[in-house]
């Protein structure tokens, strides 16, 4: 009996699945022919689909609003794209499309808000949240923020002393909204137990009250919490919540101006085929559970605020390789060897273990093996041979005799892989970083492609390494 990969497919997992399906023997990306987009711009290929930004903005806004109507919560949602998940212009662009707030974490992205407005891209009414250690840089660039007109800044303490740092920078006239990052304890398989983000839960209160309440500059309107494991319905990340929950409400019994609570740490996003996630029961067990405790202590409700980075970009982008051998090295290891390098292009797979989906563009018909995808560095780790659900890859067989190579998909690598891997610049063993296609709808629906960057050329490389005489 003949086991295609289309039946190891078929008998696996539920398929298609959303954004994902087969037509005509080729795997179609968020209905995006991939045999249509190889034959037109070759492999490597790293491609982004702009409106799926949108579809999950709108996802996440519509069941908040619906949880928010069905438990008659008295405060409003707020949505923030966190920037350091992907700056690109094209992104940001998608992303105001539908007026989110924005979350940043560093100098420069305030630098990068100050473009967006010249552009007319944001305005100075947009609510704008400054996350992470701040640098005597990033502070400066936020009083100049607000100098500029923008009235709209919440500026989250991460530590003890960025209160005075602040203090300082400030004119007297001046008045800023702040929030407080509450230290959370990291899950238990951590390598260390307390994050060294935010101040201890111990030491907010008294903070709060000898150094924020008789200070005229500031106005505490935001408790913030961040667990990195993201928003997921087990022990832990329930006990994280309910010591934020209790601190919120300990905070708003003697300070009447704090309005928020910000839960950090996003939605996880479809990164196996086995991927089951219950959205909507998450966000209403998160509603009710502040509505509760807010009822039982006779406080109003709170303004919520999620900050989604990975969920928001990550199920927007695709990589697409092509197999250059298959190497038989021992009797039970198969290598494919795919054009680029995997540390390069997706470095979130060695760097933090990672996981994606790996699917084959064509071939389904063809009997599966089990395989690991090397890259073409010369590096050990350029590699990938195990499935968040599975622990091995499995892929069609490849035959000396093929006229058209096989062809494997990375998805939903939407999210931080150029930010890690650096776009541009020197790549490892000066491997090219892969050509870079947009992909949008027009007015009318129609799908439209363009290419944002060619494959990068030794030239860009050599120059970057002093090279200028080439």
């Amino acid at each position: 009996m003949k086991n295609t990969y289309a039946d190891l497919i078929d008998q696996s997992y539920y398929f298609p699945q959303e954004g994902l399906d087969l037509r005509h023997g080729y795997l179609t990306f968020q209905d995006i022919s991939l045999s249509r987009l190889i034959e037109k711009y070759g492999t490597p290929l790293r491609l982004f689909y702009l409106p799926k930004i949108g579809h999950q903005i709108n996802k996440a806004r519509n069941l908040f609003h619906r949880a928010i109507k069905r438990h008659q919560y008295g405060g409003h949602y707020y949505y923030a794209y966190c920037t350091k998940c992907n700056h690109f212009a094209h992104v940001l662009h998608e992303v105001f499309k539908h007026n989110v707030c924005l979350e940043t974490s560093s100098a420069f992205d305030i630098n990068l808000i100050i473009n967006l407005y010249q552009n007319n891209q944001v305005s100075q009414n947009h609510v704008i949240i400054h996350n992470g250690y701040k640098t005597d840089q990033y502070l400066d660039n936020i009083v100049l923020l607000q100098q500029r007109g923008f009235g709209y800044l919440i500026n989250v303490l991460d530590n003890l002393s960025e209160l005075d740092r602040l203090d300082q920078r400030m004119a007297k006239y001046q008045v800023m909204d702040i929030g407080i990052r509450m230290a959370i304890d990291e899950a238990p398989q951590s390598d260390y137990y307390t994050s060294r983000l935010g101040i201890k839960k111990a030491d907010i209160l008294d903070f709060y009250q000898h150094r924020i309440r008789k200070n005229p500059k500031f106005n505490l309107k935001m408790l913030h919490f961040f667990v990195d494991a993201g928003i997921d319905d087990n022990m832990y990340y329930w006990g994280e919540f309910r010591k934020a929950l209790e601190l919120y409400v300990t905070l708003k019994k003697v300070c009447p101006e704090l309005q928020a609570i910000n839960l950090g740490g996003g939605f996880p996003i479809r990164n196996h085929l086995r991927f089951e996630y219950d959205y909507a029961y998450m966000i209403n067990e998160i509603v009710s559970s502040i509505r509760e405790a807010c009822l039982r202590n006779n406080i109003a409700e709170p303004d919520i605020y999620t900050e989604f980075g990975k969920y928001t970009v990550g199920e927007s982008g695709a990589i697409i390789f092509k197999v250059l051998e298959t190497k038989q090295q021992n009797d039970s290891e198969c290598w494919y060897i795919i054009d680029n390098s995997l540390m390069n292009t997706i470095p979130d797979t060695w760097s933090m273990g990672e996981k994606f989906i790996l699917l084959p563009v064509n071939k389904w018909d063809r009997e599966y093996i089990r395989a690991s995808v090397g890259g073409i560095s010369c590096d050990h780790a350029d590699y990938y041979n195990s499935e968040d659900s599975d622990q091995e890859v499995l892929l069609p067989r490849t035959s000396q005799q093929d006229k058209e190579p096989l062809y494997l998909g990375f998805f939903h690598t939407g999210a931080y892989q150029d930010a890690i891997s650096g776009y541009g610049g020197i790549k490892h063993c000066l491997i090219p970083a892969p050509k870079q296609i947009i992909i949008d709808r027009d007015e009318m629906g129609n799908l439209v492609d363009y290419v944002y960057s060619d494959e990068q050329s030794a030239y860009s490389m050599l120059q970057s390494l002093g090279y200028n005489s080439l």
